[in-house]
């Protein structure tokens, strides 16, 4: 039964053409095996073992764990900053995992690297193992290639190939496998079949009589270029018919299976290497994918996944759907951040058009009926894209603030010439271009043609305001809005003042900022 966490979701609809693969699989934790090899690849090293006291040379447990940490050392090389570039020249085929301790991800990819490993050795692959604590030994991080945590890297014969797809047991044995010259299972007998099944993975068919023959040729190309998917070829249709039951040919077929509801998808093209990996990559998502570090099943979608899945199923392979849990922070927020929303604590429907960036958020209430319009909408581009915006404020200052919402009234609409301060809480400078704008603002502010705004362009957004570089600063004449005049930002207080007097054509600004008892713009202090 799943735990419920009542309005903690979040609805993302994302055209699935362009879309990264990184995000698009149910990450399922795999069934745990070969248990014994298992804790010797987990064994931490003897020398960090000893330095804790956890090897007691009395035996007992201490001897037992001793014992592990030696089997552990004949498997799995641990590298530092002596021997790690040896190392990687020395083995044809290595696969290492750059960890730091402190790295929470790295804790959860361990196992996974060890199942992997474990797998991998099994099957009598000869690739070597290695592990490289990266914090500890930087100088062998930096020989080779470990740049962030953690990182799996893949070397045959020196090449070195990086490791970016999800942090399960079979992805990681099927990409080590297929760059180490295995891209295809070869399955021929009914029990083989029958056991490969129960590894419940998604995995492409192939029945070829005699394997050999130009689509052939094509099927072992998409599996070599496919990182991902595993593929399997059979030569004997009643293998065949035990991983695809809907088999219909005699001769050759191709076919994707998943372990979810839409199991079976049969592949209809050309038997040529890009139409086959196409129809692999726009049919192996689920219909709903649900995004989690680890898929702890925590999640309440019961009341909403049926109709989802309902509308999901009449956009296959157009739009990709996926669930993020609010309540997995780490995972959320990039989603929230994305829209400028707060901690949802109802559901939201939003959506990403990977081709041009657009953002969308669906305002109508969840329903099959408003779901499938705005699905609709989305795909034949006449949805309104959706800015990020901060609540409007009630109050003007000397700077007035200016939110993605009142941008049009504020800016492009006012009848006042606007000098406008874009910025962002993390950039470096933006504070003390602020500052000289608020000096430079007071010694105008007894002009009524002339005000000066500011917008926090992290959590603000507009069609119109296209800026890249933090701080920017501009002045828009009342006179025509649409040809903004970029102003440097590295003027000092004076001449910003003599820039504003000039481009705006204003005479008497002495007189009109008497008031406020303000000098001159010859004679404003330069602070920068």
């Amino acid at each position: 039964m799943r735990a419920r966490r009542v309005g903690a979701l979040v609805l993302v609809a994302v055209l699935a053409l362009a879309v990264s693969s990184a995000w698009a699989a149910r990450l399922d934790l795999d069934d745990d095996d070969d248990s014994d090899v298992l804790d010797e690849l987990l064994a931490i090293d003897e020398e960090e073992e000893e330095e804790r006291g956890g090897l007691d040379a009395g035996g007992g447990d201490g001897g037992g764990a001793a014992e592990a940490v030696r089997r552990a050392q004949s498997m799995v090389l641990v590298l530092d900053n002596d021997n790690a570039r040896r190392t990687v020249e020395e083995h044809a085929e290595l696969l290492l995992l750059g960890y730091a301790p402190w790295c929470e991800r790295s804790a959860k990819l361990m196992p996974r690297f060890a199942e992997a490993a474990a797998a991998l050795r099994a099957m009598g692959s000869a690739v070597a193992f290695a592990k490289l604590d990266g914090e500890r030994y930087p100088k062998a991080a930096a020989a080779v290639g470990v740049k962030g945590f953690p990182t799996v890297l893949l070397f045959v014969n020196g090449t070195e190939h990086a490791y970016h797809g999800l942090h399960t047991k079979d992805a990681i044995v099927t990409w080590v496998r297929k760059k180490t010259g295995v891209p295809v299972i070869r399955l021929q007998a009914k029990d083989s079949a029958e056991e490969f099944l129960k590894k419940d993975q998604t995995f492409a068919i192939g029945l070829f009589k005699d394997f050999e023959g130009a689509e052939y040729e094509e099927f072992v190309k998409a599996a070599t270029t496919d990182d991902e998917v595993q593929f399997v070829e059979t030569n004997d249709r009643s293998v065949a018919k035990i991983l695809f039951p809907g088999i219909t040919s005699e001769e050759q077929f191709v076919g994707l299976v998943k372990s979810e509801p839409e199991k079976f998808e049969k592949f209809d093209g050309e038997f040529e290497e890009t139409a086959i990996l196409r129809f692999v990559e726009l049919n192996k998502f689920p219909l709903i994918t649900v995004f989690t570090e680890l898929n702890s099943e925590a999640y309440d979608f019961e009341d909403l996944e049926s109709m989802v899945e309902e509308v999901a199923r009449g956009f296959k392979t157009k739009i990709m759907f996926i669930y993020v849990d609010t309540a997995e922070e780490n995972l959320a927020k990039p989603f929230l951040t994305l829209y400028g929303l707060e901690s949802e604590t109802k559901p939201t429907v939003t959506a990403f058009d990977t081709s041009n960036g657009a953002k969308y958020v669906m305002e109508a209430d969840i329903n099959a009926k408003n779901l499938r319009e705005f699905c609709l909408s989305l795909l034949d581009g006449t949805l309104p894209p959706y800015h990020k915006s901060e609540p409007v404020p009630q109050e003007k200052g000397l700077v007035e603030k200016v939110v993605g919402r009142t941008f049009d009234s504020s800016v492009l609409e006012s009848p006042q010439n606007v000098f406008l301060e874009v910025y962002t809480p993390w950039c470096v400078d933006c504070e003390a271009i602020s500052k000289n704008v608020e000096k430079v603002a007071k010694h105008f502010s007894g002009l009524d043609n002339l005000k000066f705004a500011r917008i926090d362009a992290s959590v603000n957004e507009h069609p119109k305001l296209k800026v890249n570089n933090y701080p920017a600063l501009f002045i828009y004449p009342a006179e025509d809005k649409s040809n903004p005049i970029k102003v440097p930002k590295k003027l000092s207080v004076m001449d910003m003042a003599k820039l504003i007097k000039e481009k705006l054509q204003i005479s008497d600004v002495e007189t009109a900022a008497a008031t406020d008892n303000s000098p001159p713009p010859e004679n404003v202090k330069d602070e920068l």
